[in-house]
């Protein structure tokens, strides 16, 4: 088969789109003035149908200037905090082996090109959260006076996109205000769909799931070891080794620290192929990586069952704290634990009014949960960048701008506003570099 398969279908479909694109663009069918025109190499698609529901929506004007003024303080919370990573991250990248250093596939938040997000769930989540984002903008713009020209669809953006095109000579007349809490609608937006979906998630999650067994979760059984000549498969659940009980990844490894190669021990564990306590005499073989020490031959997760479900449900409630609680949750794709299925759903039974779903269909309501709130949350923080041309690159330029009034009274507000887009234009720059450098300088 050839392996390079893939990407020759890819690059035909992109030939083929780009003599679409130009075949109606010479015909006059692509246009700024026209229902179709141009945005790089994505397609607009306009109307102006939605107009007056933006209207209606918008005539509240209190409450979105309330919440877009809340949107713009966390705003400039999730860019400090981005940047912060990012600088971090940048530090870490100088300390680390070429082997080590994260995929270039990983920079950009695709699903299909980063390997972590997941086709199906991905492409849905993002949908939903660019249209309600660009929605969360046209709202707002209504509502601080600022004029929507059209509403519509991108084409070939992941793959469908949307957008709202405000008024440029309106936008740039409002107060730097005014223009601010729209820049920050659409992060708003996206925070408060992290929020509403997680909940949701924790309340599908914590009134029917419950684990099969109290121990550690089998991720895999390496073949031809003790575990699976004894009948070990991922998707059990070992609940002692030796009369030690295994309730978490550190008791599991403490339980065979102690072992010796030939040691015969007893092992039990929940079996998911035949739903009941399964008891074995194991004879551990020689460990391959630590001299005089008993191997079992399998591989666990680093969360339990019972762990995950509390992920699942309140990370913040973890017992190592609620930093380390909330960075397993953001990390679960990571550690191949979401999108639950497989291996790990075995190690659930789904109980209560959502078991008539069946397990297949519950854990694909939850995964659909869990990534509208995970890649929610992701374009909450990555549109809050001081970048152009994101909302934080706009915010950003604003923020500096506002602050060169306070210092510099006599300055025009064009020279405000030329220092406010020299200001991002050097943080875009800044914000790039930071971005490249952990992907290249640990390959240097």
């Amino acid at each position: 088969m050839n392996p390079y398969l893939g990407y020759e279908i890819a690059f035909l479909v992109v030939v083929a789109y780009a003599i679409v694109v130009y075949v109606l663009y010479r015909a006059g069918r692509i246009g700024p003035e026209r229902a179709i025109s141009l945005l790089g190499p994505a397609l607009m698609i306009k109307t102006k149908k939605g107009l007056a529901a933006l209207d209606r929506w918008g005539r509240f004007k209190r409450f979105w200037t309330r919440a877009a003024d809340l949107g713009i303080a966390l705003a400039a919370i999730a860019m400090a905090a981005i940047v912060i990573l990012l600088l971090v991250d940048a530090v870490i990248s100088t300390r680390i082996s070429p082997s080590m250093a994260p995929p270039v596939t990983e920079a950009l938040g695709l699903p299909g090109i980063n390997p972590i997000i997941p086709i199906g769930y991905g492409i849905l989540a993002l949908v939903v959260g660019v249209v309600l984002h660009e929605l969360a903008h046209g709202v707002v713009a209504r509502s601080q006076g600022i004029g929507v020209k059209s509403i519509g669809i991108l084409w070939c953006v992941i793959p469908v996109g949307a957008f709202v095109e405000q008024d440029d000579v309106e936008m740039q007349a409002a107060s730097r205000r005014s223009r601010d809490r729209v820049a920050a609608a659409g992060v708003l937006a996206n925070f408060v769909l992290t929020v509403v979906f997680f909940v949701a998630l924790s309340l599908l999650v914590s009134g029917s799931v419950a684990p099969n067994a109290n121990g550690v979760g089998v991720a895999y059984v390496e073949p031809n070891t003790p575990a699976a000549n004894a009948s070990l498969a991922a998707g059990d659940i070992i609940t002692s080794i030796n009369g030690t009980s295994t309730t978490t990844d550190a008791a599991f490894e403490s339980a065979l620290t102690t072992t010796v190669p030939g040691e015969n021990v007893t092992v039990v564990y929940f079996s998911a192929s035949s739903s009941s306590v399964v008891t074995v005499h194991v004879t551990l073989a020689p460990s391959p990586t630590v001299q005089g020490r008993g191997f079992l031959g399998v591989a666990v997760t680093f969360l339990t069952p019972s762990e995950l479900k509390g992920t699942l449900v309140w990370p913040l409630g973890s017992s190592s704290g609620p930093a380390t609680g909330a960075l397993d949750w953001l990390v679960l794709p990571l550690a191949t634990l979401e999108p639950v299925g497989g291996s790990t759903a075995a190690y659930f039974h789904v109980t209560g009014p959502a078991s008539a779903l069946g397990s297949s269909w519950f854990w694909i309501i939850a995964n659909v949960l869990y990534w509208l709130a995970w890649l929610n949350l992701l374009l909450g923080l990555s549109n809050a960048l001081p970048l152009v041309p994101l909302d934080g690159g706009l915010l950003f330029r604003d923020f500096a701008a506002s602050v060169a009034a306070r210092f510099r009274a006599g300055w025009s507000a064009a020279r405000l506003d030329e220092f406010g887009s020299r200001a991002v234009t050097a943080s875009s720059l800044i914000i790039v570099l930071l971005l490249v450098w952990q992907f290249v300088v640990p390959r240097l």
